[in-house]
């Protein structure tokens, strides 16, 4: 259907609240109905009871062995048009038959029959509900059938259908028209909500919709939109710094290479200069490939792209290797690495992309501490959790930038990691190959000086741990 054709809320609530009650007021009518001709029905048979024992007293035996009717002025089937009384002999010789049953054809003659028999008929295009049982008259057993006309009970009973009938569209038509206006105010608040939520902007994600009544459902409402909100002010503030760090760092090698060039053609050089500057221009370009692939690694993991190969690792083995592997710049600043592995750790993780947080982690204690100092690597068990805990003795973190610490192109010292060639992502690759694992990261003070990370990861895999649709394999990036 297209999306034209398809009514609003206001009026799909109000057609559904109609139609319903529609449905319940048929449904109460027929039962109406129903009730009131079963009670109708069962007044006339009583009443036909009443006419029977009236009429079993005034048939009496004559001297002759005939029967005869005894004269009552208080009830004369004779002069009454709605009532009728029969008497026939067991033989099926008819002793007695009022004027308004005339029309009603003989009974079904049965002088045994002891148990009334209620019937309904039509005689002369008129409805006669009937009475009939067998009576003893002077010793003598008889067939006496009494009746009813039941033309006035079914005119009661059209006269109360045809008000519920004609009733049944009037109520609807009040129904719906009520449903409406109900339903238009209901949804007020949600008009006011779309016009309030359309004035907010790019520009004005600071700005928040009022809540009238945070506990009804159009309060809850507001309040989701309101969190919405102010996520989206948070990413868009987020996004606006990444451009700007992203632009800075990316202007940075790209002028220091026009730089060079410009410099290069400005006079004619020997053989070894342009050499020179073409090295220097290389590694430039070395830093931007960096830069680039960091940011389309980083890219591929807030995408969701990225599923990890878990297996069971040894973490104390696994930190090891990255000891091993970044030595030399340990050496080169004649500085000490301890590992701390007695505890055996084991847990359900990627190895590469596990490996690569704890790199970033260990490469940023060799760059950030002094000469001759210690860095402590240790892997230990905390429960139902693992902990890689890496210690340096540098300049530490401050409490005011430990929440920013993770974030991408975030630096403390922003000459110190330029000179040491970093690109201020690799904290960033850490704290999403953590997550990523189900696990978290953090940066305490260190008790001896400088600064303690952490990683916390659970030793088995999470449920939702294989939702990711290809691998993606994380390397290189240091803050």
């Amino acid at each position: 259907m297209s999306p034209r054709l398809v009514p609003s809320i206001r009026v799909r609530l109000t057609a559904w609240y109609t139609l319903v009650l529609c449905l319940m007021l048929v449904l109460y009518a027929g039962a109406t109905f129903v009730t009131v001709r079963h009670e109708f029905l069962e007044q006339l048979d009583d009443d036909l009871h009443e006419d029977f024992e009236t009429a079993e007293g005034l048939i009496v035996r004559t001297p002759e062995g005939g029967f005869a009717r005894a004269s009552d002025r208080h009830y004369d089937p004779d002069n009454d048009d709605d009532r009728g009384t029969d008497v026939w002999a067991a033989s099926g010789e008819q002793i007695y038959r009022s004027r308004a049953s005339g029309a009603l054809p003989p009974p079904a003659l049965n002088a045994a029959a002891t148990e009334p028999r209620y019937e309904s008929s039509v005689a002369n295009g008129s409805h006669w509900r009937t009475l009939t049982r067998t009576a003893t008259v002077g010793g003598v057993a008889v067939v006496l059938r009494v009746a009813r006309s039941e033309d006035r009970l079914r005119a009661q009973l059209w006269e109360i259908l045809t008000v519920l009938v004609l009733g049944l569209p009037v109520v609807a038509v009040f129904a719906g028209v009520g449903g409406y206006v109900l339903a238009r105010r209901a949804l007020t608040p949600i008009d006011r909500l779309a016009s309030e939520a359309r004035r907010i902007t790019a520009d004005r994600l600071h700005e928040r919709l009022s809540v009238p009544n945070q506990r009804d459902e159009i309060g809850r409402l507001a309040a989701v939109i309101n969190e919405t909100f102010a996520r989206l002010e948070a990413s868009f503030d987020q996004l606006r710094r990444f451009t700007a760090d992203a632009s800075h760092e990316l202007r940075t090698p790209l002028a220091v290479i026009r730089g060079i060039g410009e410099e290069g053609l400005g006079e004619t050089r020997s053989p070894a200069e342009y050499k020179e500057a073409m090295g220097s221009m290389l590694e430039e370009v070395d830093r931007l490939t960096t830069l680039v692939d960091t940011l389309l690694r980083l890219s591929h993991g807030d995408a969701g792209t990225v599923r990890l190969a878990r297996e069971p690792v040894d973490l104390g083995q696994l930190t090891r290797d990255v000891v091993s592997s970044l030595g030399i710049l340990a050496e080169e600043r004649n500085q000490r690495i301890t590992v701390d592995d007695s505890d055996r750790v084991v847990a359900a993780v990627d190895r590469l992309v596990l490996r690569e947080a704890v790199t970033n982690l260990l490469d940023n204690a060799i760059k950030y501490g002094p000469a001759g100092s210690v860095i402590d690597v240790r892997a230990r068990l905390d429960g139902d959790q693992a902990v890689i805990a890496v210690a340096d003795q540098g300049p530490g973190v401050a409490a005011a930038h430990r929440a920013r610490i993770f974030d991408r192109f975030f630096r403390l010292d922003e000459a110190r990691s330029r000179e040491n060639g970093g690109t201020g992502l690799g904290l960033a690759i850490a704290k999403w190959a953590v997550e990523e694992h189900g696990g978290r990261i953090d940066v305490d003070e260190n008790p001896s000086g400088g600064s303690v990370f952490r990683i916390t990861l659970p030793l088995t895999a999470p449920v939702d741990a294989a939702k990711h649709v290809h691998r993606h394999q994380l390397s290189g990036g240091r803050s």
